[in-house]
């Protein structure tokens, strides 16, 4: 059968494979588009494993709203080039709306999943991802949140998420995502003081006590000194007792009075506690060079 270059065409839109290897697959599968596809994943799930002992702490955090259902994302790749590309970020905001579609429990159960909206696993999705890019990409996690009210998101670049939930007398998408910004901008760890653990106020009075500039003050004035300092640390990690990133002279808790109640929170921030690759432009050029 003649392999017309409209074939080679439609299978590289298809499967974003190389002009070459998507008309060497047409000639083996005698110009069965389907088999030639098949071949192709085949061939590209190869090279993904190939993939997956390299390092992928770029990416994008993404994240999808439906209703009162939303879910937030983190999915990695090796360059920030290709954290940039349009279809990589398309990739992961698929991935964060597939699981409010699918509900997993975990990411390692999101994996074994079938997507309904293409009837392929997830990780056959992401095998096939990576045989089209030429990068490891890994889902590193996600939150979904069933909000019995409003829920909200903010996304910076694709560095920082946010995803809340807050329940609101009358739903104001502009006030949760005002808040979303704040918490994206100012990282609290909690949303009040009775959230925080004790041992968390113990440790940080344990440190404030062995500070060299209140080592020769009497213990009653350290004492006074140290319990001042461990309250302004606490509240710079409560949400509630942040001055607003919009109006420092108003506090989180005086923005939403009577207006809304704060349920939770998740701030993702991308490639936290990860290792990061070490090649420099140079050495990844000669890299790619070499194949």
């Amino acid at each position: 059968m003649e392999i017309k270059a409209s074939m080679v065409k439609e299978l590289r839109d298809k499967t974003g494979a190389g002009m070459m290897d998507a008309k060497k697959a047409l000639v083996e599968s005698n110009g069965d588009m389907e088999k030639a596809m098949e071949l192709l994943r085949q061939k590209g799930m190869a090279s993904a494993d190939k993939k997956m002992g390299r390092i992928a702490a770029e990416g994008t955090i993404a994240s999808a709203i439906e209703g009162k259902v939303g879910a937030m994302i983190e999915v990695n790749c090796e360059t920030d080039f290709v954290a940039k590309n349009e279809d990589f970020k398309a990739f992961a905001s698929d991935m964060a709306k597939a699981v409010i579609a699918m509900n997993p429990k975990d990411v390692d159960e999101f994996m074994t999943m079938t997507c309904p909206k293409c009837n392929k696993k997830i990780e056959d999705i992401v095998k096939e991802k990576i045989a089209k890019i030429g990068e490891k990409i890994t889902i590193r996690r996600f939150v979904k949140y069933d909000a019995d009210c409003c829920v909200n998101t903010y996304i910076h670049n694709g560095k920082i998420g946010v995803l809340l939930e807050a329940k609101c007398a009358v739903c104001d998408e502009t006030l949760t995502k005002d808040i979303c910004l704040h918490i994206a901008s100012n990282a609290p760890e909690f949303i009040c003081r009775n959230q925080i653990p004790q041992s968390v106020i113990d440790e940080e009075r344990r440190i404030e006590m062995g500070k060299e500039d209140l080592a020769k003050k009497p213990e009653n004035i350290r004492e006074k000194i140290v319990e001042g300092r461990v309250n302004k640390l606490m509240a710079e990690r409560c949400l509630l007792e942040q001055p607003f990133v919009k109006n420092p002279d108003l506090t989180i808790a005086q923005l939403i009075e009577g207006k809304c109640e704060i349920v939770r929170f998740d701030r993702f921030v991308l490639g936290e506690g990860l290792e990061k690759r070490q090649d420099n432009f140079a050495e990844e050029v000669m890299n790619q060079i070499k194949g």
